[in-house]
């Protein structure tokens, strides 16, 4: 008779485990308030961390309790799994020609107007069927998962019509049952105007009334967003519109301030969990998302793609800001979608501790998602974790992104083992 107790397994020994617990919810951190447990293990109940520390210790209950045991022979560092708070994966096609163009001279805005960029993308995803995007969908989802993403947001937004939207946000959601790595959803139908459409809010007054209620009724996505920029919609449109879904019950998020200033005075304004890009943000527009409490998240893979500068992250952290880093994985302007090597090149660039960055794609990132469950090793959360193939966490961030994750857990069960 099998006498173990398979509720509860210790998960160890691991050389370091950074449980990124007691952090501050914003500003800068630094490098000495970053928990560091040697010789460590952590204690997984139903899926759920129930504590992490001292392996002997814990080893010495586990065998009391006759709890199962999961054994790390080699040295490893543990870390929450990480969570990439700004994607759009769910697209077809490519954009080759695009970044062709780009590095060749022509500007992203550019581009667009000559019948590139975003719409190009939206032409080949409404031609694609719900299994064609699936099955691209899904690709991308196992990548990501072996490179330690354990929760990715999705956003639509290459539809643009309530049916193509509909359709894309039912591809993710199918994903998501079927995929590992954890999905949320975003319904980013306000990502431009549709080629079939030439008044901004008369567009946007049919997403409110027909598409939106739809994906509340069948429980598509919770969070809308909007591109506020020269050629998606204008401040004023943007913000009657996110004020509107906020009253429907939605969170709200903004593609702000990636070539111009307006978007983080309509997060500010709409109340918005985070404002995303903000490669032209200011002191003035730092202070306001402050002001508002809402969380930057960063998108460095934008800015490798079309070979601009870093949103301003030293200055976010430095001015109180809740620091986020995501990719922005899509077909045009971030194709590379390597969280973990765009985050050690920003940390590089912009001067973050390894605190800062390591929070802002794991802690900091859950709180970009308003999700209280995760991206910390506490009791508890989720036991979604990764495992590196070394004795020093510093040589995360050392190696730029080549030292990947050789271990994942999602919800304590193991779904990668190299």
């Amino acid at each position: 008779m099998n006498t173990t107790n398979a509720t509860h397994t210790l998960i160890g020994p691991f050389s370091q485990i950074l449980p990124m617990t007691n952090l501050p919810e914003a500003g800068a951190i630094q490098d000495e308030q970053l928990q560091v447990v040697e010789r460590a293990g952590v204690l997984v109940q139903d899926g759920k961390v129930l504590k992490t520390g001292s392996y002997d210790k814990l080893h010495r209950e586990a065998l009391d309790n006759k709890y199962k045991l999961e054994l790390i022979e080699e040295p490893m560092v543990l870390l929450p799994g990480l969570i990439d708070a700004h994607t759009h994966i769910c697209f077809a096609g490519s954009r080759a020609n695009d970044y062709a163009l780009r590095v060749a001279g022509k500007s992203y805005l550019e581009i667009a107007r000559s019948g590139g960029g975003i719409l190009d993308s939206v032409r080949k995803t409404r031609e694609a069927t719900l299994v064609e995007l699936v099955d691209f969908m899904k690709k991308r989802c196992d990548r990501h998962l072996e490179e330690g993403i354990t929760t990715c947001e999705v956003k639509s937004g290459y539809g643009l019509t309530v049916e193509e939207e509909l359709k894309m946000l039912e591809v993710i959601n199918l994903v998501n049952k079927h995929h590992t790595m954890e999905l949320i959803p975003t319904c980013l139908a306000a990502h431009m105007l549709p080629p079939e459409h030439t008044d901004a809010r008369l567009y946007l007054q049919e997403v409110l009334t027909e598409l939106l209620p739809q994906v509340q009724e069948q429980g598509l996505a919770n969070r809308v967003d909007i591109f506020v920029e020269e050629t998606a919609f204008k401040e004023a449109e943007a913000l009657e519109y996110l004020l509107a879904a906020k009253e429907m019950g939605f969170d709200v998020t903004v593609h702000a301030d990636q070539f111009s200033t307006s978007g983080s005075k309509v997060a500010a304004e709409a109340g918005a969990i985070s404002a995303d890009h903000l490669e032209a943000s200011g002191d003035q527009e730092i202070a306001l998302l402050h002001e508002a409490g809402v969380v930057a998240t960063v998108l460095p893979g934008a800015s490798l793609g079309l070979g601009m500068h870093y949103a301003p992250a030293r200055k976010m952290l430095d001015g109180g800001l809740c620091l986020a880093i995501a990719t922005d994985w899509n077909p045009g302007s971030a194709p590379m979608g390597d969280l973990l090597l765009q985050a050690s090149l920003l940390g590089a660039a912009e001067k973050l501790t390894t605190a800062e960055t390591l929070a802002a794609i794991t802690t900091r990132a859950a709180r970009a998602l308003n999700l209280t469950d995760r991206g910390e090793l506490a009791k508890g959360k989720l036991a979604d974790m990764i495992a590196f193939p070394t004795d020093n966490f510093k040589e995360i961030l050392y190696f730029q992104g080549k030292l990947k994750p050789t271990k994942v857990w999602k919800g304590g069960k193991s779904v990668k083992t190299v």
